[in-house]
């Protein structure tokens, strides 16, 4: 990269299996997956520019290219691409981009770029709403909390409902974040996925979970109906974080799914 530096881990052979996180947290976000997958496959986790122990940039760049300039150096040809919540976004961008490189497409409680969501129900917007309030007056401890009630627990749960290790291993992630202020937004696609899903011809899987704010549920039906012959699994009684609130389920379906990949 020529401005900044990218943290990535390696592990294990054969085929490569690239996860990417979410916003607002980091590669750590794989910690139950990453030696799980390693015993099948060649597994490469990063983080995101700007995230974790990868460097910030002043300068215009693109999720995407920085994803390929990655393969580049690591001679990746072809991968199974895995991205969770806004690396679904990239996950879909970069296929679109590079259809070669893509063995298989695994998006995960994401979004889609160029999706405007139909709406937000009242208990979402009082959220968003509050979680924007403690950002304006300086208060992170409050917005990391606020992000955590959304995000984590889910905006139709209460805290007791989700194992308190999941909360606090995404507060971690998450207050790091927080404090490092602005970024510049990544470069998008143009024209957006949304209008492109049928160009897509690797297998794909697409999982999300029943206790997530309302449009991921929206995102994952429109990338069912748009992408030739994809698969949709639902993964009851999790929100945004279900990779790590039922691991050993996640872990099942993934692998079963990259078993029938040829």
């Amino acid at each position: 990269m020529r401005d900044g530096r990218l943290y990535y881990e390696i592990a294990g052979e054969t085929h490569p299996l690239v996860l990417l996180h979410g916003g607002l947290v980091d590669s750590g976000l794989w910690d139950p997956q990453f030696p799980a997958f390693a015993q099948h496959y060649r597994m490469v986790r990063y983080d995101l520019r700007g995230y974790g122990k990868s460097t910030p940039t002043t300068q215009s760049y693109s999720h995407v290219e920085d994803l390929h300039a990655l393969f580049t150096h690591l001679e990746i040809e072809r991968t199974h691409l895995l991205g969770l919540s806004m690396s679904g976004t990239i996950a879909i961008d970069f296929t679109l981009s590079y259809p070669e490189a893509v063995s298989a497409l695994l998006h995960v409680a994401g979004g889609l770029s160029g999706y405007q969501p139909t709406s937000y129900t009242e208990d979402e917007e009082r959220i968003f709403a509050a979680e924007e309030a403690a950002l304006d007056r300086g208060d992170l401890a409050e917005a990391v909390e606020t992000y955590l009630r959304l995000w984590t627990v889910g905006p139709n749960r209460t805290p007791d409902q989700v194992d308190p290790a999941v909360i606090e291993r995404v507060r971690e992630m998450t207050a790091q974040l927080y404090g490092r202020g602005e970024e510049l937004p990544s470069r998008k696609l143009d024209p957006p996925a949304v209008s492109r899903l049928s160009e897509i011809s690797a297998p794909t899987l697409i999982v999300h979970d029943d206790q997530d704010v309302s449009h991921i549920a929206e995102v994952a039906n429109v990338l069912a109906a748009g992408i030739p012959g994809a698969r949709k699994v639902i993964i009851p009684d999790t929100a945004h974080h279900l990779n790590l609130e039922k691991p050993e389920e996640f872990n099942r379906i993934v692998l079963g799914f990259l078993q029938r990949v040829r």
